[in-house]
């Protein structure tokens, strides 16, 4: 074996050939590698080696001087009328001529009308178009690369014509050997005898549902044109499988001129011109069979997946993470693997939620607190709105103090405290989950090449260039005082836009404490009632609405910030959009909730003097069971209404547009010619992927892990119905990327991106706001100084149900109902409570009561109550942060055992290398001294 600087790493890569080389027969994978014999490498010498690069060379010359001077082909003598069989002359003559034309694959769509040439790439255009001369240079030149192309109508629209392109073999090895597209490698006589060393891996895909896959160990490396015999070549048609096929397609695409100039290259140019209307690889046939795939084996891989995955009735199995790699490519996997982790992580969350629910519930009957509220019925109340809300029982807020204590109870700090910890064990573990994919898929050591300068970049500052330190070619070169000014215009719009949301938030707190009047005079008794309730139950839903009208309009002010501070690359460009974005997502989904949770009662002064928006309304007041209520409503509401909708939105509308184009296809060409469109149309047909590839799926998961994380101590039922949600998003997600989307560009990736930085920013924004909600929302703090300080158990260092007894009579203040405002006098003087006018009412507050030296100032209780906030915020925060930097210091970023593996096939490798070289220098002495060619002074 030839020593290779490019390195081949055991990449454990089972060998999938999509065409010919899979048997799907009961849904087995043909993945057999060439079994291990005598090596099939012959030593030429030096000038039998040049000469077969010359002709090589000469070979290539040849095909591309015929492509270049090859007539323009662009309409007629390309273009087909669309049919299914897709017969013509030419196939014809070749089964007149004794040649075989494999009818089948002339039937599936997959192939060109000779039913030998793949279908690598579709592009479609329509005739009416202007465009034309752009196409006709870039098709042209698309020849000249040796990309084969064949032109054919649509059976709908005879103005949309779609150009199939098929990439041979030998376009394919070379670009293939310029993208360092990694291939398996064959395992000679020399590397077999360490094979017994090399560590296995294992089985990664569901048994239970694919009981014959089977998984060899294969070297991969860089293919290479010279060292072409060393790879397991079964098939040439079937070595490059269909997702690399296309990938190597598209960046030939990406490289091709349309007209003369520097920048007139590429086909998202063209797309973005309209010179096409859309471009992409083809599905591998239909995702159903009239076959079970138990019974019959597998279609293709498509229905595979379908079967797999992709159905309802496996959605409680494993996801086949190697399937869905291989044919969507490493981007796609790497999300469906992150959201499998996820959502299996939310297991132990979910668990002890539930669990600190059900102690909330078990422990209702023994609960202090809300025994004293439900049993205070000679308490009355102080109206919590002007005029129109009436004085009130505290025993009427019940059904609301024992609510409030299934979210609230002794249990709260502890799951808080988890749910920081499982943040942070989260990530660890996914980095290390992540390592493992990467090694399996064969990730390690790629990196991205350099990417392409964004077209907007090189036309806004061609005139201006510089030498690139790395390519050492010149290219535009953007000012850094152009650059801070976009910069600083970039987040004063960012800026402005978060004034916005705070000014919706504005308006749903002066639609609270405008409608509680309102619902408190409200006919119906029920809403009259329960006017708090129904005033926050309206504003939640409100709320949503204001939520999902704005992220339409975010998007576009994103893109045009994005588009203004003229990002060099892409990737820049979708990192710079994705945080504003998800800037402006997170800002619009929680302001509301950061208000109920922290402002909403805190503000509101107290009877006699209140606080008021504009001198007029009076600020909005917590139930008398607490403002816990409101938020968990806030909470609850918009979990499930954002979730709900996000599903509608992923599934109903592609359903819906499918449909909708099928249903006028029926309408204008009858129901028998649905089954007689080839395998482009039906995939034109579908809806294309979104612009933004996978922002929107990994959006919707971030932002409710900031749901699951942020306000959890509030919540504990939201991991919960993450996790509901998550198992229906999986299925949901892989049902349309396998039946409703065009199939995705295969493209590579080592991780998550952006978003693994944005969820360690979430994990340590959810200690600070959890330490807040159970400091400032629950009222944990102001029971447990009661326990300690004010109650019967005062001194003795208890703390149980029987210190809690008088908590309520001791958080109550006294107000004398003749220190009303006029504005904020009650119509009703109390008389049906007692028979006679009240002289006195209660409140939430520690304030003095009305007869002492300083009325209604603040009591000793109230300070001691903040300091213990104060010190409980401090606590918490140093106590889960030090716990949170103990666990990510004490779980390595790589398993032990991975890292172990790697060290030792590096260096298995090397001797391998070692051993192969030595073997053939031997040989080569011993070829010369057969030949008479040894020289006496040679050295020994």
């Amino acid at each position: 074996m030839e020593t290779s600087s490019s390195g081949i790493t055991n990449g454990r890569t089972k060998v999938f050939h999509p065409e010919g080389g899979v048997d799907l027969q009961s849904y087995q994978l043909d993945m057999q590698i060439l079994p291990d014999g005598p090596r099939s490498d012959v030593d030429f010498s030096e000038i039998l080696n040049a000469i077969q690069e010359m002709a090589k060379d000469v070979n290539i010359l040849f095909d591309e001087l015929e492509a270049v001077n090859s007539p323009c082909k662009d309409d007629d003598s390309l273009l087909h009328p669309g049919n299914l069989t897709s017969t013509s002359d030419d196939a014809s003559r070749l089964e007149a001529g004794g040649e075989t034309v494999p009818e089948k694959n002339k039937l599936n769509g997959l192939y060109f009308r000779d039913g030998k040439c793949r279908i690598d790439y579709i592009l479609v255009y329509r005739k009416s178009n202007p465009q034309m001369e752009k196409r006709e240079v870039f098709e042209r030149n698309i020849r000249a690369e040796g990309l084969q192309m064949e032109k054919e109508s649509s059976l709908i629209n005879s103005d949309i014509i779609f150009v199939k392109l098929h990439a041979p073999w030998e376009v394919l090895g070379r670009y293939a050997e310029q993208m360092n597209v990694r291939m398996p490698f064959r395992i000679d006589k020399q590397i077999s005898r360490f094979r017994r060393w090399l560590p296995k891996k294992p089985m990664r895909l569901d048994k239970e549902t694919l009981p014959d896959l089977e998984e060899n160990d294969c070297y991969t490396a860089p293919f290479s044109q010279q060292r072409i015999h060393h790879f397991i070549i079964h098939n040439k048609d079937t070595f490059f499988n269909n997702a690399t096929r296309s990938r190597i397609v598209h960046h030939i695409l990406q490289r091709i001129k349309y007209e003369e100039g520097k920048n007139k290259i590429g086909l998202n140019r063209l797309l973005t011109n309209g010179s096409y209307e859309a471009a992409f690889p083809l599905h591998e046939g239909s995702y159903r069979s009239k076959n079970s795939i138990r019974t019959h084996g597998a279609v293709n891989h498509r229905h595979l997946l379908y079967e797999c995955w992709a159905s309802w009735g496996v959605w409680y199995k494993y996801q086949p993470l190697d399937l869905v790699r291989r044919y969507f490519g490493e981007k796609i996997g790497l999300y469906f693997a992150w959201l499998g982790w996820y959502t299996g992580m939310l297991f132990p969350a979910a668990f002890i939620g539930l669990f600190v629910f059900l102690y909330g519930v078990i422990t209702l009957d023994h609960c202090q607190v809300s025994k004293e509220v439900c049993q205070a019925t000679d308490i009355i109340m102080c109206p919590v709105c002007d005029k129109y809300c009436p004085f009130m029982r505290l025993s009427d807020s019940c059904v609301y103090a024992k609510v409030t204590h299934l979210f609230d109870n002794g249990a709260t700090v502890f799951f808080a405290v988890f749910m920081a910890v499982w943040a942070t064990v989260f990530l660890e573990f996914w980095k290390r989950r992540r390592a493992v994919i990467a090694y399996d898929w064969d990730l390690i050591d790629w990196e991205e090449e350099e990417e392409e300068i964004r077209p907007q970049f090189e036309a806004k500052y061609s005139k201006k260039e510089r030498m690139n330190p790395i390519s050492g070619k010149p290219e535009p070169y953007q000012a850094f005082a152009d650059k801070c000014s976009r910069l600083i215009v970039s987040a004063s719009g960012i800026f402005f836009m978060i004034c916005v949301v705070i000014a919706a938030v504005f308006g749903i707190v002066i639609y609270r404490v405008v409608t509680v009047s309102t619902f408190a005079a409200f006919k119906w008794a029920l809403i009259r009632n329960n006017s708090q309730v129904a005033t926050t139950g309206t504003a939640v839903c409100i709320n949503f609405c204001i939520i999902m009208l704005l992220n339409v309009l975010y998007e576009k002010v994103a893109l045009l910030l994005t588009n203004l501070e003229q990002p060099r690359t892409e990737s820049e460009w979708e990192n710079s959009f994705t945080l504003k974005m998800f800037l402006f997502q997170f800002v619009n989904l929680n302001s509301s909730t950061f208000y109920i949770a922290f402002f909403l009662g805190r503000f509101t002064g107290h009877p006699g003097a209140y606080l008021r928006l504009i001198n007029r309304w009076r600020l909005e007041e917590c139930h008398p069971s607490g403002c816990l209520i409101d938020l968990c409503m806030q909470m609850g509401i918009i979990m499930v209404l954002k979730q709900t909708w996000n599903n509608f939105m992923e599934l109903g509308y592609p359903l819906i547009q499918n449909w909708w184009t099928r249903r006028k296809v029926r309408q204008e060409h009858g129901p028998e010619r649905k089954i007689s469109f080839p395998q482009w149309e039906k995939d034109y047909n579908l809806q294309p992927m979104n612009a933004y590839g996978l922002f929107d799926e990994y959006l919707e998961m971030i932002l409710q892990f900031g749901f699951t994380t942020i306000f959890v101590a509030a919540f504990p039922l939201a991991p919960l119905l993450a996790l509901l949600n998550n198992i229906i998003e999986i299925r949901l997600d892989a049902y349309k990327f396998v039946t409703q989307w065009r199939r995705p560009l295969a493209s590579r990736a080592k991780d998550i991106g952006i978003w693994y930085g944005i969820l360690e920013g979430i994990g340590i924004l959810s200690v600070i706001t959890n330490a807040f909600v159970i400091a400032i929302t629950s009222d944990f703090i102001p029971r447990l100084v009661y326990a300690y300080k004010y109650g019967p158990c005062a001194g003795q260092g208890e703390a149980g149900q029987k210190c809690m007894v008088g908590y309520v009579n001791a958080s109550l203040s006294v107000f004398r109902i003749s220190d009303f405002e006029n504005r904020s006098e009650p119509e009703s003087d109390g008389s049906e409570f007692s028979g006679t006018p009240l002289k006195y009412c209660r409140y939430r507050d520690y304030r003095d009561p009305p007869h002492s030296l300083v009325p209604y100032g603040y009591t000793l209780q109230f300070w001691h109550v903040l300091a213990a906030r104060l010190a409980f915020i401090i606590v918490f925060e140093h106590l889960v942060f030090c716990i949170k930097h103990l666990i990510s210091y004490l779980i390595p970023d790589l398993p032990k055992d991975l890292r172990d593996r790697m060290r030792r096939e590096k260096y298995l490798i090397q001797e391998m290398m070692y051993e192969a070289e030595l073997e053939r220098l031997q040989k080569e002495r011993k070829e010369r001294k057969k030949n008479g060619k040894a020289h006496h002074n040679e050295w020994p």
